[in-house]
Formats: structure tokens, sequence, C-alpha cells
């Protein structure tokens, strides 16, 4: 019998059956190249061993794997993670779910004030691709405190995919606003003291409307996103960040360029060179005309008539002069 034949018997053996909706069967896996089937294999393989570890915590616990309606299910009433109008991983995850089924229980708690209702802890991935797939989710229900629901949070996000620097920095400033102290988050984001205090740093110098604007950015680390909040400071940074939000390539752009527009758009202008002016004036004194020079060329404005008109005269005698002393340098 193969491994994955074991866990699922494991699975349930721990789930009585849904009183909401029977789980239908998996539909058989249709390989589609070899590359495809190589990276299914790895992603049951690391599903499989995150099965086992959970189901028997689960046990240990003496939790039930039970199988929920997705829609009598909330959302945990802090995100910590950023969504993303396209996101791959979550479309690999609701493939997976469809050819294999569900293989990692998610953890919810009964709702706080809705009788009957549940709230997801965490697992909202897996509770997205459930419902987009009309099937019940594979859930573990338990009483838990705020505190431990972020907590449960804060530790189903280390073993698996990382949240961004900005994800930490959103995801600590949320729970800070609602009212956790900073034992609390430090613990919930595995991080020390100094760390927690550079994510708030961002979190509070960065407005959350820019930070959700440009998503997670999971390319982008600590020092750029510190170096942003400061950059945001500068005079006149907003308005061109404003600017720039608004743009059409900024909204087609992907999350991490779309930092790096932004990046590039709060950048001080260039200061412009101050113009230089020279007067043109008769051995008396007299203004004729003021010759300008600027970054986009030079031009001469002249204040008197006659001389204007013998400008105009001697022009292309003055312009052919030119042409020959061009021609002898070169």
């Amino acid at each position: 019998m193969k491994g994955r034949d074991i866990l699922k018997g494991m699975v349930n053996s721990a789930a009585p059956a849904s009183a909401e909706q029977p789980h239908s069967p998996p539909a058989p896996h249709k390989p589609a190249g070899a590359v495809r089937a190589m990276n299914l294999s790895l992603g049951r393989l690391g599903e499989q061993a995150a099965a086992a570890k959970g189901l028997r915590e689960a046990m240990a616990a003496g939790d039930k794997v039970v199988e929920l309606d997705p829609s009598f299910i909330e959302i945990a009433f802090i995100q910590d993670r950023i969504p993303l109008d396209t996101d791959p991983a979550q479309e690999h995850l609701t493939n997976s779910i469809r050819d294999t089924g569900q293989q990692v229980p998610i953890l919810v708690r009964p709702h706080p004030l809705q009788e009957g209702r549940y709230q997801a802890a965490y697992g909202h991935r897996r509770l997205r691709a459930a419902a987009s797939l009309g099937l019940p989710v594979r859930a573990i229900v338990r009483k838990l405190t705020d505190e431990e629901v972020i907590l449960a949070q804060g530790q189903e996000n280390g073993p698996r995919v990382d949240l961004s620097f900005i994800e930490r920095a959103l995801f600590a400033h949320r729970m800070d606003t609602h009212g956790f102290d900073r034992d609390t988050i430090a613990k919930a984001l595995s991080v020390d003291k100094p760390e927690l205090s550079r994510l708030l740093q961002v979190a509070e110098g960065v407005a959350s409307d820019i930070i959700l604007a440009i998503g997670p950015a999971p390319k982008i680390g600590r020092p750029r996103w510190l170096a942003f909040a400061e950059r945001l400071k500068v005079s006149g940074a907003g308005k061109r960040l404003g600017k720039e939000l608004q743009s059409e390539e900024f909204n087609q752009a992907d999350t991490n360029l779309r930092f790096e527009r932004l990046w590039k758009a709060m950048a001080e202008p260039a200061e412009k060179k101050a113009k230089q002016t020279e007067a043109i004036r008769t051995k008396k004194g007299l203004l004729l005309a003021s010759l300008e020079h600027g970054a986009r060329g030079s031009k001469i404005a002249v204040n008197s008539p006659e001389f204007a008109r013998f400008l105009s005269e001697r022009m292309p005698a003055l312009v052919s002069e030119f042409e020959q002393e061009t021609a002898a340098n070169s």
C-alpha cells in the first residue's frame, strides 16, 4: 500500500462523516508531461509529510478532523497575507486539491459571535481552494482565544511558505492596532524585539493603502523597505508617488516591479541647472540684447529695434562665416 493511501486511511479513520455534504472521491490524476508529474510528486511528498505531522499533533491533542461547508467559515479576524489578483501559488494548490484531495486540514474555531459558524485560524488558501471547487473543507475545530488564533497563524506560516517582509510588517501592525502586546506579536512572528521594531517602523511609515497597492513583493527585503519608508518622508515624494499609483503601467506590473516603480517615482528629480544670462551692451553700457543659456539650448532676447534690424540684415553673412569656421575646425 502506498504512503498516500496509508495517510488517507489515517485521515478517514479520524474524521466522522460530514453531516452537511458527502466528500466526493478525488478525480484520477492525468499526467501532463514529465515535468508536471515530477512537480506534483514533490508537492505531494511535502503535503503528506505536513499532513502526517498535523494529524499526529491533532490526535495527541484529542482533536478530530471533520468536514465543513466553506460558506460557514469566515477568515481570521486579523489577516496575515496580502491578497493578489493573480496568485500562482493559490492556483497550484487548487489544482492539487482537485487532483488528489485536501491532504492537510485547516484549523478553525467556533465563531465567537455567530452560533453555527466558524472562524479560520489558518489554512485560508486551502479554504479558498475548497470553496472554489465546491468541496467541503477538512478542518480541526478547536476553541481558541484571540491570542491563540494569531499564535496559530504565526506557527503555520513558519514551516510553510514564509510571509514576505512587508506582509509580516503589516501583520505586526494590525496586531499592534488590535491591542496585542509586543511580546505576543514577537512570539506570533517568531522575531526578536529589534526586528519587531523594524517591522512596525515600516508599517507605520508607509500607509496601508500603498502597501496593499504594491502587494507582498516577496523579492523586496527589509533594507529596501526601510529605505522606502525614509524616502517617503522627503518633501514632494508623496505627490510623485500618487501620480505613479494611478498609472496604467503600475497597475499592470507584478508586485515586485510595482515596488521598483514607486521607488523610482519617489526619487528626487535632478536639480535644474541655473540659467546663465549674458548681457550684450554697447561701450557706453546700453543694453542691446540678452543671451540666455539653458539646459535645452540658448536664446537671444533683443531689446533694441535697431540692433534687431542690424542682426537680421547680417544674419546670412554670420551663418556663412559660422559654416566656414566649423568646416575649418573639423
